[in-house]
């Protein structure tokens, strides 16, 4: 089975913003796994106001596979709203690139993905399907681990559907505070027909760095 990391930077008080992050440090961390996949969430990608702008129409052509010692790109979107896939890849940080489609999701976007030579993988009818997308990765793509950079609302999906096997955190040595829902894990307030014992973790490994920072190692149990 395919290796699922959740890998955040998050405040003491779990927010993933607010605060200068360490991000050198982050991503220094975030090579520990070497993994084959970096899934990241639309939602991450769209907030990103340093990320490219969105692709010229006139000017699509396929994006030409790179070196396969760097990882894929992968981003759930049924909905079609990555526009700068080509901008993404031409950054040294990814191989090419794999869309996370469903049945819905618009063809006149699934047209753009084949333009800028952007695979897909079709899960689910409404939203995407992860488990049967990461079953799909592993079989199709010989991936080991994926490691999962987004915000809380794609790592909530994850975790609350038993797929991820560890979290690692670098906690900074800050407060947020604030009422938004910025934290690292998001979803449904625990209901009637939710379990309110949350999502049981173990240990793994704590670490304490420069800086005041501590990196948190878990595995799902």
């Amino acid at each position: 089975m395919v290796h699922v990391v959740v890998h955040n930077a998050v405040s003491l008080d779990g927010r993933i913003e607010g605060f200068p992050a360490d991000v050198g440090t982050f991503y220094e961390l975030a090579a520990t796994w070497n993994a084959d996949v970096h899934l990241v969430g639309s939602e991450t990608l769209l907030a990103d106001e340093a990320n490219p702008p969105a692709d010229d129409p006139d000017e699509l052509s396929p994006f030409e596979r790179r070196d396969d010692s760097c990882p894929l790109l992968v981003v759930p979107d049924s909905r079609g709203r990555i526009r700068n896939w080509r901008g993404l890849l031409e950054t040294p940080f990814w191989s090419r690139g794999v869309a996370l489609v469903s049945h819905s999701t618009p063809d006149e976007y699934r047209v753009y993905l084949e333009q800028v030579g952007v695979e897909t993988i079709e899960a689910g009818d409404d939203r995407v399907d992860l488990a049967a997308a990461l079953a799909t990765l592993e079989s199709a793509y010989d991936a080991q681990t994926v490691l999962v950079d987004s915000g809380g609302t794609l790592s909530g999906v994850l975790l609350r559907a038993g797929l991820v096997d560890e979290v690692s955190v670098l906690a900074h040595p800050r407060l947020v505070g604030g009422e938004s829902a910025r934290t690292f894990c998001r979803g449904p307030d625990p209901g009637p027909t939710m379990a309110d014992e949350g999502i049981e973790l173990r240990r793994r490994a704590v670490e304490l760095l420069d800086d005041g920072l501590v990196w948190l190692r878990y595995d799902t149990v």
